[in-house]
């Protein structure tokens, strides 16, 4: 069974509910960037041994936290020696406005997994965009290239959109299901 991680940061809670529901559905370990941007012990090693990483981040001012850029900059020590390469890569993120440039968020993501020699999986879902779809179905959104949620600027992390709970999830079912797919080869 291939191992997937999920590294992600989280200011308000909003995207932590987005990484456990990415968790739930790939089966795969949380791994939490604190408030000052570092990992917990061990979380490189849990990094190194995994199939497949998935980066998360709520994007503030265009892009990720600089909690998750830290980390980002601190892999460089895996890229000195292409620890990462050909690990399949994902990522998700979150922010109050339903546009909010989460592309560039995903974007970046996408940057730094292609920098470590990795192959990006995207959400593989058509979107969401008949009159009869509602603001909980899947990918009511139309990205492909991560999964991406709202959270209003005054609503807590309880107050998420089930679609967008949902979304997530099955976005780690695909993550899970390329993952064990391409362990096979």
């Amino acid at each position: 069974m291939a191992s997937i991680a999920v590294v992600y940061h989280s200011g308000y809670g909003h995207t932590q509910r987005q990484a456990q529901a990415v968790a739930e559905g790939a089966d795969a370990h949380l791994i939490a960037i604190d408030a000052d941007g570092n990992l917990p012990g061990g979380a490189w090693e849990q990094l190194q041994a995994a199939d497949a990483i998935v980066f998360g981040s709520p994007t503030y001012m265009g892009g990720p936290s600089w909690q998750f850029k830290k980390f980002a900059d601190a892999s460089s020590r895996p890229w000195f020696s292409s620890a990462w390469k050909d690990k399949l890569f994902a990522g998700f993120t979150n922010s109050a406005s339903t546009i909010g440039d989460k592309t560039s968020t995903l974007n970046y993501f996408m940057t730094l997994a292609m920098q470590h020699g990795g192959v990006w999986v995207g959400t593989g879902m058509l979107p969401s965009n008949a009159k009869a779809h509602t603001r909980d179905d899947l990918n009511w959104m139309g990205i492909w290239s991560g999964a991406a949620s709202v959270s209003h600027s005054d609503a807590s992390p309880a107050e998420m959109h089930a679609g967008d709970l949902k979304f997530a999830t099955e976005f780690g079912k695909r993550v899970r299901a390329v993952a064990e797919r391409w362990a096979r080869k």
